[in-house]
């Protein structure tokens, strides 16, 4: 009785695989080179995406968020304005001053009470102006200069805005020197930006969808000329174009989805550690600014909750994109190289 070796299970095993691929496409069509250009190129279009979808997350934060406010700073905002009648109190409850006239403060918050298109006012106490100047100025909210009012006017939501510059006239006359800043302008701004970014993500994802093409063209034009002799002989005996070119087709579509899929497992960790640094810029809150620590996550492993707890920390359209890569990098190579075939075939003798 002979001796099994386990080499003979392997050669048995190969030499069927090769009988059933009759072109021989592993031969022709490599399977290491193709799926790791493939997934560099997924890696670059992973990012470029990326950076599309967090312009418009942050549009889209500024838009909902500080567009619907306009700021207002009231300088001196203690001084009297305006004698006012006896008795500490003037005209629509206003506090009066010292002089027996309303601050300046109260004469600005009185003119914004009813004002037509606005949600609500709300003027930033001691606590809240030290938190927004503590980056400059540090926290110990011991200020040598008067520091003015700041007041925030929250716009309905389509309420379609308000004239800025009747505003500051209409507050000017209250209390002069009072500034009104409208944050749509910065809004606009933020929007043309994201639109650029957005614009030049698609030409480098179309840029890198073009290379991907010509190097499918290249690798199946080089598996047609390492094969050409079989081919042209089943080609004579009466193989059709269609048939040919799907062999080929369904060979680099394979490696082509192969090179996503790896693509796309690399450049997770680095789109959910660019998801984490931007976090805090499209927040609503301290508490929301960041994702959640790793250890904080369920399941344990990197990231904490594994594949599962990193896709969590994505927009749901980079996650949509991350999915679509590799059907997308199948879909190209399946058309590139019919395209490739069916043209090399056309012209043979």
């Amino acid at each position: 009785m002979s001796e099994y070796r386990p080499e003979s299970g392997r050669l048995a095993r190969w030499s069927r695989a090769r009988r059933a691929d009759g072109l021989a496409l592993r031969k022709a069509i490599p399977d290491r080179l193709l799926p790791l250009m493939v997934a560099a190129m997924a890696v670059l279009a992973a990012l470029a995406l990326a950076g599309a979808t967090g312009a418009q997350v942050l549009a889209e934060r500024w838009s909902a968020g500080a567009a619907s406010i306009v700021t207002i700073q009231v300088p001196q905002p203690d001084d009297a304005t305006a004698p006012a009648p006896a008795g500490g109190m003037a005209a629509g409850g206003m506090v009066v001053g010292a002089a027996g006239a309303p601050t300046r403060v109260d004469a600005v918050l009185a003119a914004l009470a009813d004002m037509p298109g606005a949600s609500g006012v709300h003027r930033l106490g001691k606590a809240e102006l030290a938190a927004l100047l503590a980056p400059w100025l540090g926290r110990d909210g011991d200020f040598a200069l008067a520091l003015p009012a700041v007041i925030e006017l929250h716009l309905a939501p389509g309420g379609g805005g308000i004239d800025s510059a009747a505003l500051a006239r209409r507050l000017e006359a209250r209390a002069p020197g009072t500034l009104v800043e409208r944050n749509a302008v910065w809004s606009d701004r933020l929007g043309a930006l994201a639109d650029s970014l957005r614009l030049c993500a698609i030409l480098a994802v179309l840029i890198v969808a073009g290379i991907a093409i010509v190097l499918i063209a290249a690798t199946t034009r080089a598996g047609l000329g390492a094969r050409r002799q079989p081919i042209e002989l089943i080609h004579a005996m009466g193989a059709s174009d269609g048939y040919i070119a799907g062999r080929f087709a369904r060979r680099t579509a394979l490696l082509a989805c192969l090179g996503g899929l790896i693509g796309s497992v690399l450049a997770l960790p680095v789109l959910v550690l660019l998801s984490r640094v931007a976090a805090p810029f499209a927040a609503d809150g301290p508490a929301a600014a960041m994702p959640p620590a790793p250890a904080a996550l369920p399941g344990g492993g990197w990231m904490g909750g594994g594949w599962m707890g990193m896709l969590s920390v994505l927009p749901v359209p980079l996650v949509v994109t991350l999915l679509a890569l590799a059907p997308a990098a199948a879909l190209i190579g399946w058309l590139t190289t019919q395209v490739t075939v069916r043209g090399w075939l056309r012209r043979l003798p």
